[in-house]
């Protein structure tokens, strides 16, 4: 049997495909069409998906889209006229693009896809995805749920209990549900609204806000308190006063918000090049806004992760699990997830690693095929490659299209060999090799890597090959055997740590070895294990055993404003427009005059 999921029309459109219960591919839309967070239709990431498994759309049984588009529609539909007349633009605005689009996705499936059998197409609720996505691809039988995000079709969190059937019987498949936080009140929207007042994009600077916050003090929790109240069981009341984002396609915040926290800061690449200028005083007028800014980002971080905490607590109170599985755009905040591994009740925890609305592609097909059609369990999702990957051939003539010179070593030993010794030499390698990875993070498929040892590396990899703000962090990728000894965890075998989800205090002796990925004393650790890639743990190994410390440096190989590269020609691109001084395509390595 099988069951696309689809995920669509707001941001990170997604398509995933399962057979049997087994995923096949998931791929967002992004990688094909190279439009960052594209939110159309996943047409290009279906027919790879499609063609991955050499079938074709009428050979599935059934397509099923992430959430309830009619359900949706009623909310923003009572919203506005709620909200009216401070609404009545962005009402013209809402109605145009459902009546006219978006509310019908049936006709858009069979359009974009030419799928001839309407009644195969379902339709998950948006949360329920998000559980599902988590849970059917966790290790566990029975889990306690948590998902929170900005909103689905009302939800904006949804608190669970899930339990699977592993095909003998003695459990049901179900998700359960506990409670729910209804919209206009989201932990979700109201990050995503200082994301704004602190100057970057919403649905695409979160992380920045989150990368900000270890430069700054938690100082105006307090302030914070006047416009979202956190109460013990982790449920929340926003002061829709201060916000826009219920009445508004544009803005999150309004006047009230700009009262209460000051102007809203300006973007600027430059952000915190007056914070590390040893001449300039902490009295600098620049110094001092900037510091302001980013005790700000600090304080809406801290609120966030007491708010996660409160719900957990709350949440193994209800269902006395040790298991926890998480989805939503918020389960990404890894510097939150660092907290809650040390912090939660919970003794195991499942986050799905694409958490966010391209997760709720995978989702929508689990929930279909487990809850829906009662399909016992047989898959675990114990890795991140399912994207497309490109044979020698495809690459070849890639580079015969370019100026560039290459080398095709295909002994593995000799390979790693060779790339260990560029990074020695303090060469940025860009490195590509088999199935791109699902969701947001580079696992070492699609990644830029360097020396960690390297004070210097972290500038040069920020301005001159990824172009982005100075004060970004990069995350280390180390070893599994190795990461206890350089890190303060319990155990090296969480999968948060394997997908690049949490954050974690460095030792404060072996993290002032490499300063290149040590973030204001913590980083966002990638644990790697020889069965899940053994190429990309050979190179941490070996560069281990030369240096005495087995960790690289690992960001997305991409270019600021881009989607991470999917195929040999996206790589060459970025490749030429950057400082990359090397290019692993698998077993070519093409280097520049």
């Amino acid at each position: 049997m099988y069951i696309l999921g689809i995920s669509a029309f707001y941001h990170d459109s997604a398509a995933a495909l399962l057979h049997d219960g087994h995923l096949i591919a998931a791929a967002d839309e992004e990688r094909f069409s190279r439009i960052k967070h594209d939110n159309g239709f996943p047409k290009m990431a279906v027919e790879f998906c499609l063609n991955r498994a050499g079938i074709t759309i009428n050979d599935v049984d059934y397509v099923v889209f992430y959430e309830k588009p009619l359900v949706k529609f009623e909310r923003i539909l009572r919203t506005q006229l709620w909200s009216y007349p401070r609404a009545w633009r962005a009402f013209g605005e809402a109605m145009i693009n459902w009546l006219a689009d978006k509310l019908w996705v049936k006709a858009h499936i069979q359009t974009e896809t030419g799928l001839e059998n309407s009644e195969k197409i379902l339709f998950a609720d948006h949360h329920a995805s998000h559980a599902a996505s988590a849970f059917f691809a966790s290790p566990y039988e029975e889990a306690a749920v948590l998902t929170v995000d900005g909103v689905g079709e009302w939800t904006t969190a949804l608190k669970g209990y899930a339990t699977a059937d592993w095909g003998d019987g003695s459990r049901q498949n179900q998700i359960k549900v506990l409670g729910e936080q209804r919209f206009p009140h989201s932990l979700g929207l109201l990050y995503s609204a200082f994301t704004a007042f602190l100057g970057f994009r919403v649905n695409n600077g979160e992380y920045k806000v989150m990368g900000m916050s270890p430069y700054g003090e938690p100082k105006y929790v307090d302030l914070i308190d006047k416009i979202f109240k956190v109460y013990d069981d982790g449920s929340f009341w926003t002061n829709m006063d201060y916000f826009s984002y219920h009445y508004s396609d544009e803005a999150t915040y309004n006047q009230n918000f700009t009262r209460l926290f000051g102007e809203p800061r300006v973007h600027s690449d430059e952000f915190f090049t007056h914070n590390t200028n040893p001449e300039l005083s902490p009295s600098d007028p620049a110094v001092k806004q900037n510091q302001y800014y980013a005790d700000i980002a600090a304080s809406v971080q801290r609120v966030t992760e007491e708010t996660v905490l409160k719900l957990l607590h709350s949440l193994h109170q209800e269902t006395g699990s040790k298991n926890l599985c998480m989805a939503g755009g918020v389960a990404l905040n890894s510097k939150g997830n660092g907290r809650l591994l040390r912090e939660s009740p919970f003794e195991n925890i499942f986050i799905q690693p694409a958490a966010g609305d391209n997760g709720g592609a995978l989702g929508a097909a689990l929930y279909a095929y487990h809850v829906l059609l009662g399909k016992p369990r047989q898959w675990v999702q114990t890795h991140n490659y399912w994207g497309a990957d490109y044979n020698a051939s495809e690459i070849r003539s890639a580079i015969a299209e370019t100026d560039y010179k290459f080398e095709q070593i295909d002994d593995e030993a000799k390979l790693t060999e060779t790339v260990v010794q560029d990074f020695l030499d303090q060469k940025v390698i860009a490195f590509f090799q088999g199935r791109f990875e699902w969701g947001p993070r580079a696992l070492g498929a699609r990644s830029i890597m360097a020396d960690p040892r390297n004070a210097a590396m972290k500038g040069i990899v920020n301005e001159k090959i990824k172009f982005r703000e100075p004060f970004r962090p990069f995350a280390p990728a180390i070893i599994k055997e190795a990461a206890a000894d350089y890190f303060d965890l319990d155990s090296p075998n969480n999968e948060l740590m394997k997908h690049m989800l949490t954050v974690l205090p460095f030792k404060e002796g072996p993290g002032e070895k490499v300063p290149a990925v040590n973030h204001m004393g913590t980083g966002r650790l990638q644990t790697v294990d020889r069965q899940t890639n053994p190429r990309y743990y050979d190179l941490m190994d070996q560069f281990g055993q030369a240096t005495g410390i087995p960790i690289l440096i690992n960001t997305s190989f991409n270019l600021r404003g881009e989607p991470i590269v999917n195929t040999p020609q996206n790589a060459l691109n970025t490749f030429t427009n950057s400082g990359i001084d090397t290019l692993v395509l698998e077993n070519f390595v093409v280097r520049k005059p």
